[in-house]
């Protein structure tokens, strides 16, 4: 199947940069939100880094306006019905995402890929939720997503070759390095960091160091360019720990016990970045 037209639902950090990459790829791309204030500061955010890049010299004025006019906010989920492929990056809670694709389902062309942005929730329980379980597949961009070149492309139990290759075919034309996933519990990004990121936690946690040296151990004795507890604060602890929930209730293994110091920062408040205070302060 061809796509040509792109509908991102969700305008936070996630949907504003897929709608980005998508727009500087060639596609026609609508996002939504059904906050208009959120899909306000998702325009306004993909405007700026596009603006920013001409500034850098990494495209030329003229490839920003050809862009931005690629991209258009959308008033209703209902425009999905002229788009080839609908890219959901909304909340990380199954219940709203299982609603959301019932919703798309019915108002989608028959033709069309339902794509589901989720780290760590099942596509095959997502697709159940539809008409269309063949066309229903996980594409997980990492964050920031016009920066990484990652995407795992993860198959429910009943998507189809055809559903695979459009998605595939369009991972590549965005730039982006797609790997092919199965439906389990955390996919393969997940399965693997999550667990180190906790495991750091528990270090700080049993008193082995602090969370600067944690992540100087990594960065210098590893060289991962960010330590681990420095990208949990990135991602979000609470974004962290649900992770963390789905990979112990999934596997049912205590390897993938949440540590209770990230439920007792999170019971705070503290998140990350986001919240200005995680492991790290960012007042």
């Amino acid at each position: 199947m061809s796509i040509s037209k792109v509908m991102v639902i969700g305008a936070g950090q996630m949907g504003s940069g897929i709608a980005q990459v998508c727009a500087q790829s060639g596609y026609e791309v609508l996002l939504y939100d059904v906050s208009d204030i959120s899909l306000d500061n998702g325009m306004a955010r993909i405007e700026n880094q596009i603006n920013r890049s001409v500034v850098k010299g990494k495209i030329s004025g003229q490839d920003a306006k050809e862009t931005l006019k690629r991209l258009q906010p959308a008033s209703g989920l209902d425009a999905v019905k002229s788009c080839d492929i609908a890219i959901e990056a909304v909340v990380e809670n199954m219940e709203v995402k299982k609603k959301l694709f019932t919703d798309l389902d019915e108002m989608a062309p028959a033709h069309a890929v339902l794509a589901t942005n989720t780290s760590s929730l099942p596509i095959t329980e997502i697709a159940a939720a539809t008409e269309r379980p063949s066309q229903v597949i996980g594409m997980h961009f990492m964050n920031p997503v016009p920066v990484m070149q990652l995407v795992e492309i993860i198959r429910g139990l009943q998507t189809s070759d055809q559903t695979y290759e459009a998605v595939k075919g369009m991972a590549e034309r965005l730039g982006k390095i797609s790997v092919q996933v199965n439906d389990n519990p955390g996919f393969a990004a997940n399965r693997i960091l999550m667990p180190m990121i906790n495991e750091a936690i528990y270090a700080v946690y049993e008193g082995v160091t602090s969370p600067e040296d944690i992540d100087n151990v990594m960065k210098l004795g590893m060289n991962h360019p960010m330590g681990p507890l420095t990208l949990a604060d990135f991602i979000g602890l609470d974004t962290c720990l649900y992770i963390m929930e789905v990979l112990h209730d999934g596997l049912g293994d205590s390897k993938y016990r949440p540590c209770p110091l990230l439920r007792k920062y999170v019971k705070a408040g503290w998140l990350g970045r986001k919240s200005g205070r995680g492991f790290y302060s960012y007042q």
